[in-house]
């Protein structure tokens, strides 16, 4: 996962340009009316943040007893993330603050996913810190899933750094061709929560799977080269590139499916003396 700044638009101003896009009155005036109840459930969302309590949030079916979800909906499709509107800046500023995913750190950002969801929270339908960018698979990966304690939590891009260490780990496949297998394996140092917050993030985004075959191509990808290297020297020159490959991707990003990977390959004595034979071109 990547962190990222929490927005700079608060929810009040994100209302008000939704509602400066309706040219019927009295629904400009229904919605100006649930104003302070959306601006409370900020707040309550804000202090949540910090200690990751989510899902205390209670969920609802409406905002004040005035506004529907599905109208809270229809405001969000309407005006907030059509084109073209007032309110597709604020939007658009929040989606371009990453380009790549910070949810799987790999497939570019193409939307906004509610991390608390819109149909279980329609107060917080366009506050922009409940609006993560996201690339559409993890955006359908999560869905409206509500979690109902903090272990079931996915992490969460504008208040989780989970960075400091290193958790993110792979096996090498002795087969034919080679393959990786990724897995969490959070530090035992680490509270509770937080290990189980990750392995929760890394299994509903799916990102095993995702990661192995992105690492096949990689392996397909560092074929020749590993070749090359092998026929020059001996299984400790092709350790030694690939140790230095591992470092320039954690230099980057301590938590990257690259660096676990050539870590696990450069650990890896059967993959260094005869398993790079087997990759397939």
């Amino acid at each position: 996962m990547r962190k990222l700044d929490v927005p700079a638009c608060d929810a009040c101003l994100s209302l008000e340009t939704c509602i400066s896009n309706l040219r019927d009155a009295a629904l400009r005036s229904k919605f100006t009316a649930i104003k302070t109840a959306i601006i409370a459930a900020e707040t309550a969302y804000k202090n949540c943040g910090p200690n990751g309590n989510f899902y205390t949030i209670a969920e609802k079916t409406t905002v004040a007893g005035r506004v529907t979800v599905k109208e809270m909906e229809r405001l969000y499709k309407g005006t907030f993330s059509r084109k073209k509107s007032r309110a597709r800046r604020i939007y658009d500023e929040i989606k371009t603050a990453i380009g790549i995913c910070p949810l799987c750190a790999q497939r570019d950002v193409s939307t906004l996913d509610h991390y608390l969801a819109q149909s279980r929270h329609p107060a917080l339908t366009v506050t922009p810190v409940n609006l993560v960018p996201a690339c559409s698979s993890c955006n359908k990966a999560k869905l409206d899933r509500q979690p109902s304690s903090a272990g079931e939590q996915t992490l969460h891009p504008y208040y989780d750094d989970v960075d400091d260490e290193p958790w993110l780990c792979a096996r090498v496949i002795e087969d034919n061709p080679p393959a990786m297998v990724f897995f969490a394996d959070p530090p035992k140092i680490w509270p509770a929560v937080k290990q189980e917050r990750v392995r929760t993030h890394f299994r509903t985004f799916e990102l095993s799977a995702l990661y192995s075959t992105h690492a096949a191509a990689e392996l397909l990808n560092m074929h020749l080269d590993l070749m090359r290297i092998a026929a020059r020297g001996d299984a400790d020159d092709l350790r030694r590139h690939l140790i230095e490959q591992k470092e320039s991707r954690e230099a980057v990003a301590k938590n990257s499916w690259q660096g676990a990977m050539y870590k696990a390959l450069s650990e890896s004595d059967w993959f260094c003396t005869e398993g790079y034979k087997f990759i397939r071109t």
